[in-house]
């Protein structure tokens, strides 16, 4: 059997060659002599035209096939070049292996994506999210592609962790004790040592840590896999479950990381550009208008770097009325981040961020005020990558965990990595979804994610 993607791909040796397609109705127009058949088959983003005749055994049923049955088409193709579909199957025989009836919720007309979110187990056949996952799927692979030809090693961190990377009030716990019979210890608190690890686990919402202990014998490694937050927020940007690129490189201080991030994406980009030309099209002509001019401009682009100090006076001195003022010692919003990057006419790294608002793990500077963090800010998107240049003096690490009140006991290990060959190291963290949503136009975290996790929402 064939697929429509071989024929797109080598038009003249299938021109008058019998074919035999297997796939979904995506429309049918007839009359009593013959008929036209939009038929897909999943293999690429374009469909294939099939024409009917009234020499068909089963003409009458197939020209009545609702959108979503499931043929398997015999016949010959025709090269057509001077219409707007490159070539046609006219049709010998068709077998009807599922013929949808009035109920099949997706119909030939635009549906809203919240009713589609409803539908997740269908919504793949419609065009937007063809288009949407196809380009996920691509995205994936150019990751995979940067990373494997830059010699870096693929590690598959733990899922279960007891290591708190993000702040334990984040992280969702894995129990098998039973709810209506918990053991209590003597302080009458749930007795974790009955627990199947004899303590409590986590699912994890990063493998940095785990990631930095094999970038001290790899030199450079890179996690791709999905984590976990609780956070209780119905953004159109956050999910609770989502995936992750986390590469950690040894030997690498801030001003090189920010190289390798600013390769990576562009690199990324450009894959996608050049495998996605179709779904590209579609969605910047009905979903994003300008998807493509935004993704070529990012190609050549000059990524800005520039101190969040700094980011704060061009804020402040730009005299607009903020729904969030921009202070020294906070956070910046996506008002801000919007700003910034219409001023800088691009994308911009914001660097060496306050102390206080930072991870534990984060390299602190000579000021004793900032840490040599990192943020990548994109146009129409905000922040799109968070980094940082690892603290490597073990006696600081310590001292900050006890600052900030961490539990010094369950990362001992990677406390450990300060005093068992130690050196200036740093990585960064990207939300694959992020990207997807950056990549395709669509402006929630939902649309990009096959069956999306969010509060009160864990359908299918």
């Amino acid at each position: 059997m064939e697929d429509i993607k071989q024929i797109y791909e080598k038009l003249d040796f299938y021109d008058k060659k019998q074919v035999k397609i297997g796939g979904w109705v995506k429309s049918v127009r007839s009359n009593k002599e013959f008929g036209f058949l939009d038929l897909s088959d999943g293999t690429c983003f374009k469909s294939a035209q099939v024409i009917l005749n009234s020499n068909l055994k089963n003409y009458e049923e197939v020209s009545r096939l609702n959108t979503g049955s499931t043929i398997v088409v015999e016949g010959e193709v025709k090269l057509t070049p001077q219409n707007q579909q490159p070539f046609e199957i006219v049709a010998s025989n068709i077998d009807v292996f599922c013929a949808t009836d009035a109920t099949y919720p997706l119909q030939k007309k635009r549906h809203s994506v919240e009713f589609l979110r409803e539908i997740a187990y269908l919504r793949p056949r419609t065009n937007l999210f063809n288009a949407v996952f196809r380009i996920r799927s691509v995205a994936a692979m150019a990751i995979h592609s940067y990373f494997q030809n830059n010699g870096y090693v693929y590690v598959n961190t733990p899922l279960l962790t007891t290591a708190d990377c993000e702040g334990s009030d984040q992280m969702f716990k894995v129990t098998t004790l039973d709810f209506n019979k918990l053991p209590k210890d003597q302080d009458g608190k749930v007795d974790m040592s009955c627990d199947l690890f004899g303590k409590t686990t986590f699912i994890t919402g990063s493998g940095q840590l785990h990631g930095e202990a094999f970038a001290l014998a790899f030199k450079k490694i890179y996690t791709f896999g999905p984590t976990f937050r609780t956070e209780n927020s119905n953004t159109k940007t956050h999910a609770n479950e989502f995936w992750m690129i986390e590469p950690e490189i040894a030997f690498c201080d801030l001003e090189t990381l920010m190289d390798i991030e600013e390769d990576m994406l562009k690199n990324v980009v450009s894959f996608v550009l050049d495998r996605c030309k179709d779904e590209l099209a579609f969605l910047d002509k009905f979903v994003s208008n300008g998807l493509l001019d935004k993704l070529n401009k990012l190609i050549g682009s000059k990524f800005t770097r520039i101190d969040h100090k700094d980011v704060i006076d061009i804020l402040i001195k730009s005299g607009k009325k903020w729904e969030f003022e921009p202070t020294y010692e906070s956070d910046i919003a996506k008002e801000h981040e919007r700003y910034i990057t219409e001023y800088f006419n691009g994308p911009v790294f914001i660097k060496n961020w306050p102390k206080d608002i930072k991870a534990y793990y984060m390299k602190v500077n000579d000021d004793n005020k900032t840490v040599a963090a990192v943020d990548l800010v994109v146009p129409l998107a905000g922040e799109l990558i968070g980094g940082s240049q690892r603290e490597d003096s073990y006696d600081v690490l310590v001292a900050r965990c006890k600052q900030l009140g961490i539990d010094t006991d369950t990362i001992d290990w990677y406390l450990n990595l300060r005093k068992f060959g130690s050196c200036v190291h740093s990585g960064f963290g990207m939300g694959f979804e992020r990207l997807v949503m950056y990549l395709t136009g669509v402006d929630n975290i939902r649309d990009v994610i096959p069956f999306p996790r969010t509060p009160q929402n864990c359908l299918f």
